[in-house]
C-alpha cells in the first residue's frame, strides 16, 4: 500500500494526475502566466520547439482533451473500488473473529504458520522461535481509510516469560501528508532472558534517538518489530498483512517433507529390500552350480 496511490490524506482518490493541455504557439505567446511552476514552462518550452502542421496540432489537442476524460473516469473509479473496499472490510470482521476463536483452540497454531511461512522464516532466531510459543492471537486491522494505513496486533499468553506486554503493536501510517511512517508498541522485557537482554539494548538505543542500521544476518523477527522507518517499503509488514493475514491456514498445514515416501523412511525401506533381494539371487545361483558340480562327480564315478 504505497503513498504514491494518487489518493489524498482523508482517502479520497484523486486518480493519476491530469494531461497537460497541448497549447498552440499564439497561446503560448500570449500566456504571460507568470506563476506557471516548472513543469508547466518546461511542458510550454517543448512544445513551443516542435513545430506541428495545423492538423497534427489538433489531433493533439483533441487527444489531450480525450486523456483527460480517461483521467476524470479513473478517479471515479478509484473513489467507487475504495468504497468498495471498506465496505467488504466491514464484512470480512465477523468471519475473521470467529477464525481467530478457532484458531486459539489449536496449540502452536501461530509458531507453527510462521515457521513455515519462507519469508518471516528468514527472520526468525531459535530464541524468537520459542518466544513465538506464546503468541496467541494475531489481528491486522485496516484504518476505516484503508489508503491511509494498517495495524497489527500480536496477542501474547501474559505469562510469558521474556516481556510483561498482553499485546504488541504496530502501525503504519501511509498518508500523502508527509513522509510514511510507523511506529510499534514499547516492549517492557522481562530480564533472565538472552533475547530479552539483546533486544532489550538495542530498544535503548533506538529510544535514545541512535539509528543503528542492520545487515540482512542481524535482522531478526523482534528487530523487524522495534525498526520503524519507511513503512511503504516494509515487506515483512505487507508478508503479513497482504499474504499471512488472509489465510494463515495455508502455512500452518504445510506438509512435512520427511513424510514424503520419496524422500523418508519409506524409500530407505525399499533401498533395503532390493539389497536383500540382490543377496538372494545370488544365493541361488551359487546353489546351482554346486548342484551342476555333484551331478558331473557322480557322472565320472
Amino acid at each position: 500500500m504505497s503513498s504514491t496511490d494518487g489518493k489524498t490524506s482523508n482517502g479520497a482518490a484523486t486518480g493519476p494526475t491530469p494531461s497537460k493541455k497541448v497549447k498552440t504557439d499564439n497561446e503560448l505567446d500570449n500566456s504571460g502566466d507568470n506563476g506557471a511552476d516548472l513543469s508547466d514552462i518546461a511542458h510550454d518550452e517543448a512544445s513551443a520547439d516542435r513545430d506541428y502542421d495545423p492538423e497534427t496540432q489538433k489531433a493533439l489537442e483533441e487527444i489531450d482533451a480525450c486523456q483527460n476524460d480517461i483521467d476524470a473516469l479513473n478517479e471515479k473509479a478509484s473513489e467507487e473500488i475504495l468504497k468498495v473496499e471498506q465496505k467488504y472490510n466491514k464484512l470480512r470482521k465477523p468471519f475473521f473473529e470467529n477464525r481467530n476463536e478457532l484458531i486459539q483452540k489449536i496449540p502452536n497454531f501461530w509458531v507453527t504458520a510462521f515457521v513455515n511461512h519462507p519469508q518471516i522464516s528468514a527472520i526468525l532466531d531459535e530464541d524468537e522461535e520459542e518466544c513465538l510459543h506464546y503468541l496467541t492471537k494475531l489481528e491486522v486491522e485496516e484504518f476505516e481509510d484503508i489508503k491511509s494505513g494498517y495495524r497489527i496486533r500480536f496477542f501474547f499468553d501474559p505469562d510469558n516469560p521474556y516481556f510483561e506486554n498482553d499485546i504488541l503493536e504496530k502501525e503504519f501510517h501511509l498518508g500523502t501528508t508527509g513522509d510514511p511512517d510507523s511506529k510499534s508498541t514499547e516492549i517492557k522485557w522481562k530480564s533472565g532472558s538472552e533475547l530479552a537482554k539483546r533486544l532489550k539494548e538495542l530498544g535503548q538505543l533506538q529510544q535514545n534517538g541512535r539509528k543503528r542500521i542492520l545487515h540482512d544476518s542481524q535482522r531478526t523477527f523482534f528487530t523487524w518489530f522495534m525498526e520503524n522507518g519507511d513503512a511503504s517499503a516494509d515487506d515483512i509488514a505487507e508478508v503479513i498483512k497482504d499474504d499471512m493475514w488472509p489465510n494463515p491456514l495455508q502455512y500452518f498445514l504445510v506438509p512435512d517433507i520427511d513424510d514424503n515416501p520419496e524422500n523418508g523412511e519409506l524409500g530407505e525401506e525399499e533401498d533395503d529390500d532390493d539389497e536383500e533381494g540382490a543377496v538372494d539371487d545370488s544365493v541361488v545361483v551359487l546353489e546351482e552350480e554346486d548342484v551342476e558340480g555333484e551331478d558331473e562327480v557322480d557322472d565320472d564315478e
